[in-house]
């Protein structure tokens, strides 16, 4: 049976950074999926009812990660010696939407990605929420591999 396929199942994996633990991998949402192609205009001489659209390379926008807030982990560590150190050693990382039985049905490779923000929510006396950590990825391309 076809159907459409839900957006809460999935899995995000890193290669290339120490010390990750099980929390790591663990991501309450991922936006920036995507990629768009920009178009240059021209103009041709004698010709006045129109200019000629042609297209520049793909550009990709970040890649943004929420999950609870784990403040000693592998991930951390890495972003903040990008950030505070100005040491960068950018991964590649895989997101994978899942099944109902944790098999991939689509996934996509992030090359060559550097965090290039990292925050924490709100601290809020007034609400009983989950302090929200959000990892923002740079990166070179993405490719869809399944």
């Amino acid at each position: 049976m076809d159907y459409p396929v839900t957006s809460f199942h999935f899995r995000v994996e890193f290669t290339g950074i120490d010390d990750l633990t099980d929390n790591d991998v663990r991501f309450q949402e991922v936006s920036g999926l995507g990629s768009e192609i920009g178009t240059e205009e021209v103009k041709e001489g004698g010709e006045n009812r129109f200019t000629h659209k042609l297209p520049l390379p793909a550009s990709y926008p970040n890649l943004v990660l929420k999950r609870g807030l784990m403040p000693r982990t592998g991930l951390v560590k890495w972003c903040r010696d990008a950030i505070e150190n100005f040491d960068f050693k950018p991964v590649t990382l895989k997101v994978s939407l899942l099944n109902e039985e944790h098999q991939p049905i689509m996934s996509w490779n992030f090359v060559r990605a550097f965090p290039v923000k990292w925050e924490v929510s709100n601290l809020d006396a007034t609400k009983n929420e989950v302090m929200v950590d959000t990892i923002e990825l740079a990166y070179q391309y993405h490719t869809q591999i399944s």
